[in-house]
């Protein structure tokens, strides 16, 4: 096994209690009976140029340039929030594991270096089902990672993955995906609760419906002693172009149309709500905010 880290940034938010959050660099906190941590499951590798498919070059390079993004590669990194509150642990996401790319599947380490067993992961929740959010949840030995969890997902999500067509009609770019996905909720699929948009699944944490990414993609909203987060998913899938363009198509999108409205009404909604964003592929560990720079545009900052 390659030796997997603890991820650079973490946070932390009380629950409960009338007491504001605090975000330090490379440190959790823990305030009350709860405690948010960012774990890192490594980063994934893609070509630059799949950031901007589509896009003229000329509106595209300034951004990028400014992100200091050259050369042919974009990596980036895999976050997974885990929640911890009295007797339960809620982990947002499940990563890769073993079979997607090398640079990912590095949860275990991640939650070794917390001192968390998976055993201790009372409750799954799944934003969607592509591999870097999903594939984790077998081990290296095919068996589940976490047999005993229970594991909440969005019916859309559920019933598009498990449709017997959509490996038909998915695109034979994301048809290993689709194979991937029902495999692997075939093994846990006994463990699964469904729920619809609005849902308070566990208490404090409620189902924002963020479809385009995915056909049934859901964010979700937490809420701490008068503090608010988002857990935002692939919903804001970039620090650039999901905030500064957040108009704009994307190549990684399934309905690129949908998923382009969705990361307007999100980030209105982010921004209206002073949320505090944890996002699966946004830098500093995930953590950070969305600053309103005028209509339909927006900056991602760490500055918490």
């Amino acid at each position: 096994m390659q030796r997997r880290h603890f991820l650079q940034h973490t946070g932390a938010l009380a629950l409960g209690l009338a007491l504001p959050y605090r975000v330090q660099a490379r440190t959790t906190l823990g305030f009350g009976p709860a405690r948010i941590d960012m774990l890192s499951d490594g980063h994934l590798v893609l070509p630059l140029d799949f950031l901007g498919a589509g896009v003229p070059p000329e509106e595209l390079d300034p951004i990028l340039a400014r992100h200091g993004l050259t050369g042919d590669v974009y990596e980036p990194p895999c976050n997974l929030v885990l929640l911890r509150e009295a007797d339960r642990t809620v982990l947002f996401d499940i990563g890769a594991g073993p079979d997607f790319m090398p640079t990912t599947g590095q949860l275990s380490d991640a939650l070794d270096a917390l001192g968390v067993r998976v055993e201790d992961i009372t409750h799954l929740i799944i934003t969607h089902a592509h591999p870097d959010h999903l594939w984790g949840l077998l081990d290296d030995f095919d068996e589940p990672l976490l047999p005993r969890a229970e594991i909440f997902m969005g019916r859309a999500e559920w019933d598009y993955w498990m449709d017997p067509d959509t490996v038909e009609t998915i695109g034979a770019a994301r048809q290993s995906f689709a194979v991937g996905a029902q495999r692997r909720l075939t093994e846990i699929e006994d463990q699964v609760q469904l729920f619809e948009d609005g849902a308070e699944i566990l208490p404090g944490v409620q189902a924002v419906s963020t479809p385009g990414h995915t056909p049934g993609h859901m964010a979700f909203a937490l809420q701490a002693g008068g503090q608010g987060l988002m857990v935002v998913g692939d919903a804001l899938a970039n620090p650039h172009l999901a905030f500064e363009r957040p108009e704009w198509e994307a190549a990684s999108d399934h309905i690129p149309d949908m998923a382009a409205a969705t990361r307007l009404q999100l980030l209105d909604r982010i921004t209206a709500e002073e949320r505090l964003i944890l996002g699966f592929h946004l830098p500093g560990g995930g953590i950070g905010r969305a600053e309103r720079q005028g209509k339909s545009r927006y900056i991602f900052t760490t500055e918490v």
